[in-house]
């Protein structure tokens, strides 16, 4: 019967909580056992916010892996953007470079021609030089030899001497000057008309013959030239669209057109007489005169311009 009612006691223990309470207040272990399963409930919602704090890290430390991976994609595409942005960059620069070395080589070979040009102008002119004061000393002592005899032989005749010198030197120097202007002039017409043969036959640049006779025109007919330039849609001047450009200048109110050539044939006229007609499509309004200026003009050509009513200048 002991042993029974010890097997109940413990099985009371073990399934009974209120019995287990009572047993431990009567032996002084209630207020352990109820601090114990207070404990044991605190440790189990401390052991369940750990789990549940644990899960959020994992899932923080996921998103930021995820958000690392998309921020070095990003970043990789980024480096490959610029990358091939300065190759591109590299390229230009290259570029810019090969065509600046190029014009700084083209504008050497120029100055180098200048300077030789003038050079070979100061050896000329210190020819020229030399002979004038070999002439000039020449004639002063030829002058010399008369001015003693006129000295013995009168005052007076020497005073007249020197004045109908006076008066020589002067007339002399006009007529020096007057010669210089004209060799000068002559030298510019000749230059003008070498240059033409040189775009003619592809000695030097179509281009910068107008340039120069652009200046001509500037100076010796007051017409202050500039470039009008319009893009043809139809072909109506070269049978194919295609950029037009014409000098363009106005004096005394009147519009003229220009075409500046180192050679004129009568198909060059035609195309002048279309680009004028071309220009009064495009502005409204037709020009008052339509200059062809060259060296040499074909008699073709001489009468083409005759017919399309287009003057031709050749005293360049």
């Amino acid at each position: 019967m002991a042993v029974r009612l010890k097997k109940n006691i413990l099985k009371l223990l073990k399934e009974d909580e209120e019995f287990r309470y009572a047993v431990a207040g009567l032996i002084g272990l209630e207020e352990i056992l109820k601090r114990l399963d207070k404990h044991e409930a605190e440790l189990v919602k401390l052991r369940e916010e750990t789990n549940k704090l644990r899960e959020d890290m994992i899932a923080g430390f996921r998103r930021y892996d995820e958000e690392f991976v998309r921020l070095r994609e990003e970043m990789v595409a980024g480096f490959r953007r610029h990358d091939e942005e300065i190759t591109k960059l590299r390229e230009d620069m290259m570029l810019g470079f090969k065509r600046h070395d190029e014009e700084i080589t083209k504008l050497r070979e120029d100055m180098i021609a200048g300077f030789k040009r003038h050079d070979e102008e100061f050896i000329r002119l210190r020819e020229e030089m030399a002979a004038g004061f070999k002439r000039h000393d020449e004639e002063i002592t030829k002058l010399r030899e008369d001015m003693m005899l006129g000295f013995k032989r009168h005052d007076e005749e020497f005073v007249k001497l020197r004045e109908e010198m006076m008066l020589g030197f002067k007339r002399h120097d006009e007529e020096l000057a007057r010669l210089r202007k004209d060799m000068t002039d002559g030298f510019l017409l000749m230059n003008r008309h070498l240059d033409a043969i040189g775009a003619r036959w592809g000695l030097m640049a179509e281009s910068a013959f107008r340039e120069g006779l652009r200046g001509v025109l500037e100076k010796e007919l007051g017409l202050h030239v500039e470039k009008w330039t319009a893009y043809d849609e139809e072909g109506y001047v070269h049978g194919y669209p295609s950029t037009v450009d014409i000098d363009l200048a106005v004096m005394d109110g009147k519009t003229i057109l220009v075409e500046v050539k180192s050679y004129v044939r009568r198909s060059d006229i035609v195309e002048f007489s279309r680009k004028t007609e071309f220009y009064a499509l495009k502005t409204g309004k037709a020009a008052e005169r339509k200059l062809m200026v060259s060296p040499y003009v074909e008699e073709e050509a001489m009468e083409a311009a005759r017919n399309l009513g287009i003057e031709v200048y050749t005293k360049v």
